[in-house]
């Protein structure tokens, strides 16, 4: 716009000397050319035209109102000025809203269309009149569509950048959610169990303390195990490392060691394992230990069981753990589905979701009177047709030992 304005200007000046210059006025209208050029250029330096979708500043309008005046005044003395009204306009367009620019593009095209009547000779020429109206229309059309479009775009902009921020706030909050699910579950299935297990066992101690010293003081021994354990388990989860049973051990060596420390007075917890355990993804045998202790916490606190087994089952295309008990069980047309069973308490959603996370299926499968069995099923290989086992579907019972 810069360009076309002055090479107009330095063409309307050329035009002016060659053609229209007469009488004592040439100097005034050279001196108005000139003025023309230097308003124009200030006003880019001193009063800049406001950035997309902002209103016009003070400074702008009485610049803008100034430079259409000396052109005016230039247009009366110089008829060659006419078509400088061109970049005035794209200018006026660019800066003001619709309802101010298109009543200013009409003056300057009605000045237009008047000086070129004045200096015309002979008749009037159709041209003189329909033309400048003509392109003046085309533009006016053409840059309110565009600015218009602008808003638009500016608008759709303002709403992405919103919806961004609103998602980020809300990634934000499920991932400080989703901490604190994975706190809680640690805090369950590790600290929380330790405390229950040391609890139960000096409950036993005391019962004894007189009548037994020897096995109370077994009892406190345990307790004390289960102390160092329960503190190895809180620094590593202070660390964010893995469990502590999985830090030097298999995954079979590691529920073998939690089965010895699940025993206890009424209760006996023994493990097998099924196949040779091939490598496994560290969340994988995380998880499968996690949803083992939350099972023997449940066998211990819930069941009123006497026995209980840990059956880990390797196969080529999927790993397997089944928690069995001999316990008092429960009806499971009577319990909540299980995305709503968190009313049952903490430990049965969070194996839920550590089996989910791991991309396997938990199942649980109890009558009154006959235990309870806890599985879960993680694939090793997973295909376009491996078939997901239905979570509520019936499973063919294993039998606590």
């Amino acid at each position: 716009m810069h360009a076309a304005f002055f090479l107009l200007l330095g063409s309307s000046l050329v035009r002016f000397l060659t053609r229209d210059q007469g009488g004592g006025r040439t100097a005034w209208v050279v001196a108005l050319f000139g003025a023309f050029c230097t308003v124009y250029v200030l006003g880019q330096f001193l009063a800049p035209a406001p950035r997309r979708g902002a209103r016009p500043t003070a400074r702008h309008l009485v610049w803008l109102g100034g430079v259409s005046a000396v052109w005016v005044a230039l247009l009366a003395l110089a008829p060659s000025a006419t078509w400088c009204a061109m970049p005035l306009l794209f200018a006026g367009l660019h800066t003001l809203p619709a309802r101010i620019a298109v009543p200013v593009v009409a003056g300057l095209t009605a000045l237009v269309v008047a000086s070129q009547v004045r200096v015309s000779d002979g008749g009037i020429n159709p041209n003189m009149v329909v033309a400048p109206p003509a392109v003046a229309a085309v533009a006016t059309a053409v840059l309110v569509h565009l600015q218009r479009q602008a808003a638009r775009q500016r608008a759709l902009i303002d709403d992405l950048v919103r919806t961004r921020r609103d998602l980020a706030a809300t990634e934000r909050r499920a991932g400080i959610l989703a901490e604190r699910q994975r706190l809680s579950s640690e805090i369950h299935d590790t600290l929380a169990q330790g405390l229950s297990s040391q609890q139960m066992l000096l409950q036993a101690a005391e019962r004894v303390w007189q009548a037994d010293p020897e096995a109370a003081r077994g009892h406190v021994r345990d307790a004390a195990g289960i102390t160092s354990h329960s503190l190895a388990e809180a620094r590593r989860f202070v660390h964010d490392l893995a469990p502590a049973d999985l830090a030097e051990h298999t995954l079979a060596e590691a529920l073998g060691a939690l089965a010895e420390r699940a025993s206890g007075p009424g209760l006996t917890v023994v493990f097998r394992l099924d196949g040779t355990p091939g490598p496994l993804p560290e969340r994988v045998e995380a998880a499968l230990l996690r949803i083992a202790q939350g099972a023997l916490a449940n066998v211990r606190e819930h069941a009123a069981a006497t026995r209980a087994a840990l059956t880990l089952t390797c196969l080529e295309d999927h790993i397997s753990l089944d928690v069995a008990d001999n316990g008092r069980g429960f009806d499971q047309d009577g319990v909540p589905a299980p995305e709503t069973d968190r009313a049952r308490g903490h430990g049965l959603p969070a194996m839920r979701i550590r089996a989910r996370q791991s991309g396997g299926t938990l199942t649980v499968e109890s009558t009154p009177g006959e235990g309870t069995v806890v599985s879960v099923a993680v694939p090793l290989t997973p295909t376009p047709t491996t078939l997901v086992p239905d979570a509520h579907a019936p499973r063919p019972r294993k039998a606590a030992p």
